[in-house]
């Protein structure tokens, strides 16, 4: 949308509405371009996999797309408008960009469609290159958590936000380097793709508590600390409409606290899922293991029952003792698999692995 002078020193948008939200748009030639490739790489490889009759979750393109849709959205219509205007419009840009597209790229799984449409050789390059020690330091809970937390911090509390204000390289940059940032985040956590380090989802949770507790944090300072983030720029601007600058900080804030807050939920239900989906495969596994094992003492008892029944000097078993069935009675029918397993026998009193 063009610029049009309300007051004197002030050239820009008109007052917000809800509707510039649909209504006004810009262009941002650099999201644009990365958004449109993604979303066309992935495609294609949605073609290549059909024509190879494989499958693949209709969630995971829906997340992958809405991602790319999002991505652009956020930056292009009156969001992208107004984020040199409002520092709320600001403060909810960053959420997005950082916590929300992220994501939703993660849930698309782009890697194991790779994976999944490449050779044999290809396939062992990418988990080469997944398996690197660069990617095993990314990866690392501790790395990949601090990029996704202390970055808001840095960006309202040092000169780079007014950097992304007043430049327009340093501001396209701030719409690639954040979603970079969150993917390196949500990739490692979510860990649909193949990743470097695989831990349990109980950490990804209590990693999702302490995020919330930043965000709460972050919140707390830009609502009731005593700085006004660039403060000389909001000033400067003399914008004639809206609310005055500290309480433009103030929404901002709740902005950031709230919906950081919420943009958490949708991640801490993909990790219950994930860890609900594992464990049933995980009890699945140890059932048909058992069922097995149980199986297999039962052959055997039966067979011993058998050879036992017939008298050594029979010339032929007699009808009735030619079948033996073996009954849930039998001592070996009723032995825990967990004293023939080498893993468990020593503590529960059975046989030692030699």
């Amino acid at each position: 949308m063009a610029g049009t002078t309300l007051a004197a020193g002030y050239s820009g948008p008109p007052a917000w509405q809800w509707s510039d939200v649909i209504t006004s748009w810009q262009l941002e030639p650099v999201v644009l371009t990365i958004s449109v490739v993604l979303a066309a790489l992935y495609a294609l490889g949605l073609v290549r996999l059909r024509r190879k009759g494989g499958g693949w979750p209709l969630g995971r393109s829906a997340a992958w797309f809405g991602g790319c849709a999002l991505w652009i959205w956020s930056t292009m219509s009156g969001v992208g408008v107004y984020e040199r205007i409002l520092f709320t419009d600001r403060a909810a840009q960053v959420v997005t960009l950082l916590m929300i597209v992220p994501l939703l790229l993660g849930l698309g799984g782009p890697v194991c469609l790779v994976a999944e449409t490449v050779g044999e050789r290809g396939r062992e390059r990418l988990l080469k290159v997944l398996r690197s020690w660069p990617s095993r330091i990314l990866m690392f809970p501790a790395i990949s958590t601090a990029l996704l937390m202390l970055p808001p911090w840095l960006y309202y509390f040092t000169p780079w936000y007014e950097h992304t204000m007043t430049s327009a390289g340093w501001n396209t940059g701030l719409h690639v380097i954040l979603v970079v940032l969150g993917l390196a985040y949500f990739w490692p956590r979510l860990q649909i793709d193949p990743v470097a380090h695989e831990y349990p989802a109980l950490v990804g949770l209590f990693i999702t508590m302490a995020e919330v507790i930043f965000d709460a944090g972050l919140g707390i300072m830009l609502v009731y600390g005593h700085s006004t983030v660039a403060e000389h720029y909001y000033t400067a601007l003399g914008r004639p409409w809206g609310p005055s600058i500290r309480e433009d900080q103030v929404w901002g804030g709740c902005t950031v606290w709230a919906l950081g807050d919420m943009a958490g939920l949708p991640f801490i239900a993909a990790l219950v899922r994930r860890w609900m989906v594992k464990g049933r495969a995980e009890t699945a596994a140890v059932d048909a293991a058992i069922d097995a094992q149980i199986a297999r003492q039962r052959e055997e008892a039966a067979a011993r029952k058998a050879t036992t029944a017939a008298p050594p000097d029979a010339v032929a078993p007699a009808p009735a003792a030619a079948t033996v069935v073996a009954t849930d009675d039998d001592p070996e029918m009723l032995r825990p698999w967990w004293l023939d397993d080498p893993n468990l026998a020593h503590r529960f009193g059975g046989p030692k692995d030699a």
